[in-house]
Parts: structure tokens; C-alpha cells; sequence
């Protein structure tokens, strides 16, 4: 009771576990390679004979394929005296010669004297009938006049009655040739052969198939028994290996993924290194949360502050970001009116509006006063009227005084990152472009009486002409 309650409590040792795996594993090795020896003879046996069947039904349905497609050609050159289908009859019985191909296949997977016989008549009756289809070919020939034609069909003499007829009763006599009950008889008797043939081989494959079936059965029964034994020991050695190290690990895993400590179980070795890792967690996340935030946020709106943003800068992709620079609108006016708390609500206000209006993935500092940045990531350079529409939205938003804040506004100045020789001209280039909305903004001022909403949009609108 004491060892197992140690056990309970320290878990196995992993190194005590693996012995016994390795030893199980060489016992379990042996008896499966003593196993599949004996059933690899049969089984290759029997996988020859499947193979030998499908080789036969392939050939067999080649044979009867290619017969037909002979018969067909002819008989439609007969009926139609167009020369493609002689030349399909031709390219078929001398270049492809699928029949031909397909009786070799078959005689070479069984040598049986009776196949042998009933192939060979089927050939010499094929033949014969071939000599048939050629007269009538030749009829047709020469009831056209072609001149172009497969040279053993000018070896093909016409009978003197047949030479007189005319070039109607010449195409009748060749279409009779084919269509006739004696033609069709000599198919069928050509069809019957073949068929015995086929089956002929086909028995003799399925005998042989099914003694190797029966034998193959009989070894598989005789090894059955030490596959279920294998396949236990196997199942257990998963198992335990699964209980006392696969899963601690894999559970210990996702916690670190998902920033957490680790579970104590599984093995001994395993609990130790949990235990001690849960310690150096707890140090490490206390030192993280107090530092991490503090080196990258600023404390007063939560935005990344200069530190984030030298940060951020060094790692965002030029080609498909955009810098905006956004600096508040008479910022000292309202802190000289209002006082400085008002003033921070205002800048809380503007990073909350503007995490509002940009996605999750975007960037938004506060590089220090009422300079502000984003970086819009991700951004081709045609992003120009969806930024434009942002900016409305933002001094939009920021106009409201529902919240008991006074109105205010920001000016933008925007530069992508394609349009910079290196990192450190971006917030140069977006600054000189925030100037220059500035002067526009001072220009309208001064010659139109436009509300604020219209003279922001304005400003950005000549922005967008200047910087890009």
C-alpha cells in the first residue's frame, strides 16, 4: 500500500516506464515479424492471381472492343463511302492492333491446350471474315473512284461480275457483304470462340485464385491469435505512455500557448519539471506585468507611447502601411479655457475615437502632448478615400459634446510607406504634410466662413493632393 501510494503521488518514473516499453516493444517486434513472414508468401501469391484477373478482363475487353470497332468502321465506310472511316478500320487493324495485343496478353496468362484451340479458330474465322469486309471496302472503292487507298486493298481483284455493275448496285452488293445473315453468322461463331477462350482462362484464374484465397485464409486464422495479443500490448503501451507522458505534455503545452501555469501530473521527472516551472512562471509574470505595460503605453490614454511607437516603426512593412500624424486643434486653447483635466479627457476622448474608427490591427500612439500616430497596416496606396472618410468620422465624433467635453478637431498629416527612402523619413514626411494641412486650414480660415466638419474634410482633400 505504501509503494502504491507513493506512486499516487510522485507518479511512475519514466525511466522505470521506458525499460519495460523497450522490452515489451522487442518481445511484440518479434512476434509481429514472425507473423507477417509466414503470411507475406501467401499474400503475394494471391496478389499476383488478382492481378493475372484484372490483366485478363482488361485483355478480354479489349478483344471484343477492338472486334466491334472493326465492324463498325467497315460497315459505316460501307453505308456512307466516307474514306475517315476505312482509315479507322486500317489505323485499328495495322497499327494499333488491339486484338492482336489483347489474344497475346491472354494466351501468355494461360497456357491451356483447349484456349489454345478456340483462339486460333476464332483467329482464322476473324481472318476469313476480314477478307469479306476488304471486297466490300473495295466495291465501295471502286464504285467512287478513289484513287488514295491502303495498298492491300489494291491486291483485292473484284469478280468479272461485279466489275459491270454499276456505281449503285456496287455500293448495295458492298453494304450486302456486311449486312447479310452470313456475315453475322461468322461473328457470332467468331464471338462464340472468343467467349470460350475468355471463360477458359477465366476458370482457370479463379481455381488458381481460390486455392490461394483458401490458403491465405488459413495462415491469416493461424496468426489471428498473436495479432490480438500484439494488438493489446500495443493498446496498453499507448495508453500508458498517452496517461503518464503524452497528454501532461500536450495539456502543459496549451497552457504555455495560452500564457498559463502548468498542470502537477503525469510521470515523476515530469511533476518535478511542473512544479519548478510554475514557480519561475509566477516570478516572471510578475515582473512582465509590471514592466511590459509601463515600457510600451502611455499612462494617461492607454496608447502605445514613444517607446511602442520606436518599436513599432522598426517592425511594420514600408510597402503597405500608411503613417498618419494627427496633432489637436487648438490643444492649449482648451487647457488654458478648460483647465489640464479637461484637456486629458480630451486626449483619453481622441485615442478612444480613434480606436473606434481604425481595426484591430492598426497601431495608435501618443508620441507625447497632442501628437498622436497611427499606423494603418496592411494598406495598398489606394486607401486614400476610406482614410478620408476616417478622418470625417473621427472629427465628427470628436465635435460631440454629449459627453460634456468641448468640441475639438484634429488635422492630419499621412505618408505611405512606399514613398519613403527609409523608416525614419516617414514621421519627417507625415510631419511636413501636417504643416501644410495646417496652412490650408489657416488659408480657408481666413477667406470663407465653412462649419468645421466641411473646412477638416477640405484641408484632408489638399493633403491627399500634396502628399501623395
Amino acid at each position: 500500500m505504501g509503494a502504491i501510494s507513493k506512486i499516487q503521488r510522485d507518479g511512475i518514473s519514466l525511466r522505470m516506464l521506458y525499460t519495460w516499453l523497450i522490452v515489451i516493444a522487442i518481445v511484440v517486434s518479434a512476434l509481429m515479424i514472425y507473423s507477417t513472414f509466414h503470411l507475406s508468401s501467401s499474400f503475394s501469391n494471391l496478389s499476383d492471381a488478382v492481378n493475372r484477373h484484372m490483366e485478363l478482363h482488361r485483355a478480354a475487353n479489349d478483344l471484343m472492343e477492338a472486334s466491334d470497332y472493326l465492324t463498325e468502321n467497315v460497315q459505316r465506310f460501307s453505308v456512307t463511302a466516307n474514306t475517315v472511316y476505312m482509315d479507322n478500320y486500317f489505323n485499328e487493324a495495322q497499327n494499333s492492333k488491339r486484338r492482336e495485343k489483347a489474344i497475346k496478353k491472354m494466351l501468355d496468362l494461360n497456357s491451356n491446350l483447349q484456349v489454345l484451340n478456340s483462339m486460333h479458330t476464332a483467329l482464322k474465322a476473324s481472318q476469313d471474315l476480314m477478307l469479306q469486309e476488304y471486297y466490300s471496302m473495295k466495291l465501295v472503292i471502286d464504285a467512287e473512284g478513289y484513287a488514295n487507298y491502303p495498298e492491300i486493298l489494291r491486291n483485292i481483284v473484284l469478280k468479272d461480275e461485279d466489275r459491270t455493275l454499276t456505281r449503285d448496285q456496287k455500293r448495295k452488293l458492298a453494304t450486302e457483304i456486311l449486312f447479310n445473315e452470313e456475315y453475322y453468322s461468322m461473328k457470332d461463331s467468331i464471338r462464340k470462340n472468343m467467349k470460350t477462350s475468355i471463360n477458359e482462362i477465366e476458370k482457370a484464374t479463379l481455381s488458381a485464385e481460390s486455392k490461394l484465397s483458401q490458403k491465405h485464409l488459413f495462415e491469416l486464422h493461424t496468426v489471428r491469435t498473436v495479432i490480438i495479443i500484439e494488438t493489446i500490448c500495443i493498446i496498453f503501451m499507448i495508453w500508458l505512455t498517452s496517461q503518464i507522458g503524452i497528454k501532461p505534455i500536450l495539456r502543459a503545452a496549451e497552457r504555455i500557448r495560452n500564457d498559463s501555469p502548468i498542470p502537477v501530473t503525469g510521470s515523476n521527472e515530469f511533476r518535478y519539471l511542473a512544479i519548478n516551472y510554475n514557480k519561475m512562471y509566477d516570478i516572471y509574470r510578475k515582473s512582465v506585468e509590471r514592466l511590459n505595460y509601463k515600457a510600451s503605453h502611455d499612462e494617461l490614454t492607454g496608447a502605445y507611447n514613444r517607446a511602442g511607437y520606436d518599436l513599432l516603426l522598426s517592425s511594420i512593412d514600408l510597402k503597405t502601411t500608411y503613417m498618419l500624424l494627427f496633432d489637436v486643434d487648438n490643444f492649449k486653447g482648451i487647457n488654458d479655457t478648460y483647465g489640464h483635466e479637461t484637456g486629458d479627457k480630451i486626449l483619453k476622448k481622441i485615442v478612444s475615437t480613434l480606436n473606434r474608427n481604425f481595426r484591430s490591427d492598426d497601431y495608435v500612439c501618443r508620441l507625447g502632448g497632442d501628437e498622436f500616430v497611427v499606423f494603418m497596416v496592411h494598406a495598398d496606396e489606394n486607401r486614400l478615400e476610406l482614410i478620408k472618410t476616417k478622418i470625417t468620422n473621427i472629427n465628427d465624433q470628436l465635435s460631440e459634446t454629449a459627453d460634456g467635453l468641448p468640441q475639438t478637431s484634429v488635422s492630419v498629416g499621412i505618408v505611405h510607406g512606399t514613398k519613403v527612402q527609409n523608416r525614419q523619413d516617414m514621421y519627417k514626411m507625415s510631419d511636413e504634410a501636417l504643416y501644410k494641412t495646417k496652412q490650408n486650414e489657416t488659408a480657408n480660415t481666413a477667406t470663407h466662413s465653412a462649419d468645421a466638419k466641411y473646412h477638416q474634410v477640405y484641408s484632408f482633400y489638399n493633403l491627399l493632393q500634396i502628399t501623395i
